[in-house]
């Protein structure tokens, strides 16, 4: 099969090496957001000579900006803000803590029972004439991995939470001084988050890798079926992180919005508003903190579910450690990669004005993938033989390196295709949100109807792209390419998470603009690198969404393969009942965190109210408005309502696979993709472009807005009506629905041995 360009000895320095340089970068990034100060007087930069020394000093006179007061008020709101947040995710992660333990005990159980908990060696599953560890063994390493993906998760969810709730009131501050500043002050914020976690992800797992190894020793089949609890453990967490702080954050949002906007009519995040810090608590702990994990699982997930084929593939049974890693060298290359490609955001090129903030965001896309494109090339050059056999359900495939270098492209480029035609459909730039903006004339009614179609159509294309990398990447090296395109897919993860956390941290910084009272050519500031974040958080749930597609694929492929099943009939009744049940959980699972989200916001909706109506001056801004009781019906709502959404999907393969068997729980898997990922495109599209065209319209930048305006409008109203009903489309049941196709297929996985061998007991009545 022929030996790898790179040593053993190369992988063990290369993948940790990297690992810490993304991690030192992030720490620099960091450093260069804390210089920014929150205190009174003169910032540390504002004093040296250079670039806009002078300018800066005059806009900050000019404008009153470095007013005490108003640094003091920027400081007091961010730590409202971090507060509130923190206090949600350890009230969240004490109850996800306690599932966390139990779920760990349900894995041991399940997986010791196999073989009746025997402490002696067995047979191999692939090859019997081989000896391999007990089934007991596979079961306490599980346990342990799934632990350390879960830990994992909850720390890079809650380490995000804690830069954004940092860098929001410093990105407002910085905005006095231009647009330009604010913009790498969010951008760099946005970037500590994205390569913290995708470098904390990739050693924590190249570690488990290594301990594991010492007492596997040669099998590595038994090694990486073990790792696979660490794929699990990761999407378990932000599962809740993601439906918790969806409820959240939207309860908040509906509730701010239906009271304040339309009935009160006073502008957004308006300090008078009671709803308005739960509202930006919300920003960061659903589309940061929530992202954060689900973006992780993700990754998690395509290593496990690649490494997991390879180890029963060539690269396993040769023991050629170099090409075993292969998906973790894609991973780390691509560390380097988005380093490269951060930079040119934050030093080679400097935004001066307003328009040019989206553009920037988009090249960041382009250039991740064209230097990916390369890395890639070089990695599959250096590190993979020029042949080698992959397993394909029973049989062994021959696989080119230039074909596996093919697979992972063609996943990378699919991504980019999904985010820009996301982009398409939800940026106010073009046609589509335009045309539901102009259906806001014949009111409320309309815009739903043209918002509705345009969420089902932006799901044509993206299809298409996972699709086509579907077959490319199977026809070419089985189930093992789909887990390496969805590696392609995620190997920018660091720009793409950047990007991503770059939304909520300018949303935050306008929120803390108005509330400051700070001037209204700040607040247009603010605004300008708000609306670029909302498209650019629309392209980041196209790609997760697109992941997960390809993610729960190949888990889908390896569960296959460890249960033993050669080939899945879609004729057999087994088969067909489970199509039918997975293609109907998520929209069982839609009606649930949807209903939660409407739950919730009545509650809030009338806290906001009553406190308008019994507050003696607080519309006319001389008495403060009860922060506090709004941010604890948001937490107290998406605490209670995330558990059944929560448990449906972690119990449905446990219930089907004991008492259905593995053939059934394959057809629920499959029925779940497939009517999965269409309503999470249309929701997460639907959502964004009503968002959008209520933003269009408030801008008034173009001579079609100005005739729908202005502010307070019926079109306006109409507008806002759109932009409520797509908050829980957008921020909850969307993006909740990758980690449902996912996280099934990543539990069936763990679980295959024990359905394979005591499942399916009514069959066998």
């Amino acid at each position: 099969m022929g030996a790898t360009l790179l040593p053993d000895l190369g992988t063990e320095i290369l993948i940790p090496l990297c690992a810490v340089i993304g991690i030192a970068f992030s720490v620099v990034q960091w450093m260069f957001v804390s210089q920014v100060k929150l205190s009174p007087g003169r910032d540390a930069n504002s004093n040296a000579p250079g670039k806009n020394g002078y300018n800066d000093y005059l806009i900050e006179e000019e404008e009153g900006g470095n007013d005490h007061n108003v640094v003091l008020k920027c400081a007091e709101i961010q730590n409202a803000i971090s507060e509130g947040a923190t206090s949600f995710l350890f009230t969240e992660y004490k109850y996800v803590g306690g599932f966390m333990v139990a779920f760990a005990v349900l894995i041991f159980v399940f997986l010791g029972s196999v073989e009746g908990f025997s402490t002696s060696s067995r047979p191999c599953t692939y090859d019997q004439t081989k000896i391999c560890k007990p089934a007991l063994a596979t079961a306490i390493f599980s346990t342990i991995s799934f632990l350390l993906g879960a830990i994992t998760s909850v720390v890079s969810g809650f380490l995000g939470m804690k830069i954004a709730t940092y860098a929001n009131a410093r990105t407002t501050l910085e905005a006095r001084k231009g647009v330009g500043k604010a913009f790498i002050t969010a951008f760099r914020a946005g970037a500590v988050m994205g390569f913290l976690l995708a470098s904390s992800g990739l050693l924590v797992l190249y570690i488990a890798i290594n301990a594991f190894k010492l007492y596997y020793g040669d099998d590595w089949g038994g090694l990486f079926e073990a790792i696979t609890g660490y794929g699990l453990g990761g999407s378990s967490m932000a599962l809740f992180g993601r439906v918790g702080g969806g409820i959240y954050t939207k309860a908040a949002d509906v509730g701010a919005d239906l009271v304040g906007k339309v009935e009160r009519n006073i502008p957004e995040d308006d300090p008078r508003n009671p709803a308005v810090i739960a509202d930006n608590v919300g920003d960061n702990v659903g589309d940061i903190a929530g992202m954060g994990s689900d973006l992780f699982g993700s990754y998690a997930e395509a290593s496990c579910a690649a490494l997991v084929v390879a180890s029963i593939s060539s690269f396993g049974i040769n023991h050629e450690l170099t090409a075993m890693l292969y998906p973790l060298i894609v991973s780390s290359v691509g560390i380097l990669v988005c380093l490269l490609t951060t930079l040119c955001a934050t030093d080679f090129f400097e935004i001066k004005a307003v328009n040019e903030i989206e553009p920037a965001l988009k090249r960041q896309l382009i250039i991740s993938t064209v230097l990916m494109t390369v890395g890639i090339a070089i990695v599959t050059w250096i590190s993979v033989p020029s042949s080698f056999t992959i397993f394909n359900f029973g049989t062994q495939k021959v696989v080119k390196s230039w074909q596996l270098f093919l697979c992972v492209g063609v996943g990378l480029w699919a991504g980019l295709i999904i985010g820009f035609v996301t982009e398409y459909y939800t940026s106010n730039a073009y046609s589509p949100v335009q045309d539901v903006a102009d259906s806001c004339r014949t009111g409320a009614a309309t815009n739903v109807i043209f918002g509705l179609a345009l969420g089902y159509k932006s799901v044509i294309i993206p299809i298409f792209a996972i699709a086509i990398s579907i077959f490319v990447s199977f026809s070419f090296a089985a189930m093992y390419g789909i887990a390496v395109a969805a590696l392609g897919m995620l190997s920018t993860i660091a720009t793409g998470l950047a990007i991503d956390a770059y939304g909520p941290i300018s949303d935050n910084a306008g929120g803390i603009a108005e509330m400051a009272g700070m001037s209204h050519r700040i607040r247009e500031r603010t605004d300008a690198l708000d609306a670029a974040g909302n498209t650019t958080a629309a392209i980041g749930k196209g790609f997760a969404i697109g992941s997960a597609a390809l993610v729960s694929l190949a888990l889908f492929g390896a569960f296959v393969s460890r249960a033993g099943i050669s080939t899945v009939d879609v004729l057999s009744p087994k088969v067909v009942i489970g199509l039918l049940v997975g293609a109907m959980l998520p929209y069982w699972f839609s009606a649930m965190t949807m209903k939660s989200v409407g739950s919730a916001a009545l509650k809030m909706v009338e806290e906001v109210r009553r406190q308008f109506n019994t507050i003696p001056g607080l519309m006319e801004g001389t008495a403060k408005p009860d922060y506090a009781t709004c941010v604890k019906i948001s937490t107290d709502a998406s605490i209670k309502e995330m558990i059944p959404p929560g448990a449906l999907v972690m119990l449905t393969p446990l219930i089907v696979g004991i008492f259905f068997g593995v053939e059934t729980l394959s057809g629920v898997l499959a029925g779940s993709l497939v009517s999965g990922v269409q309503i999470a495109i249309s929701a997460s599209n639907t959502g964004g472009a009503w968002d959008n065209a209520k933003k269009y319209i408030e801008a008034g930048a173009s001579e079609h807005a100005r005739t729908l305006g202005p502010k307070g409008s019926d079109p306006h109203k109409a507008a806002v009506i759109g932009d409520t009903i797509g908050d829980p489309l957008k921020d909850t049941s969307g993006p909740s629905l990758n980690i449902l196709i996912k996280l099934m297929a990543v539990e069936s996985l763990v679980f295959a041995p024990f359905f394979a061998t005591h499942g399916g007991l009514l069959f066998k009545i």
